[in-house]
Parts: structure tokens; sequence; C-alpha cells
């Protein structure tokens, strides 16, 4: 395996990680809108859980992939 590709599967890894970590957002801030965890929180603690997620499963991979490219 020779440098560019070990790169990459780094790259690839760490945008799977940051989806994931937005799809469990997406899930606990539908627990928490629902009431089903911390209803003390509901629904305001939900809805900013939706947001980190959306962010995190739409915005926020493509900032890193723009920034691996300045990289070079």
């Amino acid at each position: 395996m020779d440098e560019q590709e070990k790169l990459a599967r780094q790259r690839l890894m760490q945008l799977n990680v940051v989806r994931m970590f937005g799809i469990v957002s997406v899930i606990f801030a539908a627990l928490n809108i629902s009431g089903k965890i911390l209803p003390d929180f509901s629904p305001y603690l939900g809805y900013v859980l939706l947001l980190n997620g959306a962010v995190d499963i739409l915005i926020f991979p493509v900032f890193m992939k723009k920034n691996w490219k300045k990289q070079g």
C-alpha cells in the first residue's frame, strides 16, 4: 500500500466518522423531540441536535474535502 492510498483510506474513515456522528445526532434529536429521552429538555435540545446532525451530514464533509484539496 503506497502513501496516497493510505492517505485516501484515512480521509474516507474521517468522512465516515463525521457522517455517522451526524446520523446518531439526528436519531437522538428525533427521540428527544418525541419526548422519549431527556423529556425535561424536549423539544429544544432535539432541535439543536437536529441542526448539528444536519450540518455534520451535509455541510461539514464538503468543507473537509475543500480543505484536503488545498493541502494537495
